[in-house]
């Protein structure tokens, strides 16, 4: 499974990219909002950074308006994946940008039938947002399933983007299942190496180490 990271901040990306973490990158408006960047210049930083897809999302709500901006995005790099909703006007926008060989992420997919509808748009990525399910008491990861049943049947190669994740168990869950990338705040992904028997075995070793003076440089 690919990891891609959630965020907009130039530094923790680097952090995580130097250690081979980093297959992609997804923004949205409230995480470039956050960074205080101009969309432009920090999007076209991150695509200098990154080798792989940087999904950069659209403002719009009209299809017409939807591809403008999505063709503008397309231009910062050649590993921008145009971001657009799962509405009718963002559907349009997918079929006409990936038939132009534009990279596309269709975000906020909530439900199998969305999912399916995108792939026959012609999507790159399709965004299952896992914890707002569960927020509402729905099952976040039986939708990450029922997508990737529905893909294998037909051979749709729309890669399934799992997002809204909110811990470590997520991650490997959907890895499980099956689905192709996972996207995760900084800290999520930092949280996957965490294990309190970890912490006790190394505590141990130290002790050990101290008491018998043992010293390596």
């Amino acid at each position: 499974m690919k990891f891609f990271v959630d965020t907009a901040e130039i530094d923790q990306i680097k952090e995580l990219n130097d250690l081979g973490m980093v297959d992609g990158v997804t923004t949205n408006p409230s995480l470039i909002a956050k960074s205080g960047r101009d969309i432009l210049e920090v999007t076209k930083e991150i695509c200098d950074m990154v080798s792989g897809p940087v999904s950069a999302e659209v403002v719009a709500l009209e299809a017409d308006d939807m591809l403008a901006e999505g063709r503008k995005l397309a231009k910062i790099a050649d590993n921008i994946a145009v971001k657009v909703p799962l509405t009718w006007a963002g559907l349009k926008t997918c079929k006409t940008l990936s038939d132009e060989g534009t990279m596309v992420n269709v975000t906020l997919c909530f439900s199998a039938n969305q999912a399916l509808l995108a792939a026959k748009a012609g999507a790159t990525f399709i965004s299952p947002f896992i914890g707002r399910l569960d927020d509402i008491n729905l099952d976040g990861l039986e939708l990450i399933e029922d997508i990737r049943t529905i893909y294998d049947n037909y051979g749709f190669e729309t890669n399934i983007l799992a997002a809204s994740i909110r811990s470590a168990n997520h991650m490997s869950d959907c890895a499980k299942i099956g689905a192709d990338v996972a996207t995760a705040p900084p800290n999520v992904i930092k949280a996957m190496a965490n294990h309190v028997l970890t912490d006790k075995g190394l505590a141990a070793f130290m002790a050990d180490a101290r008491k018998a003076g043992i010293k390596i440089v």
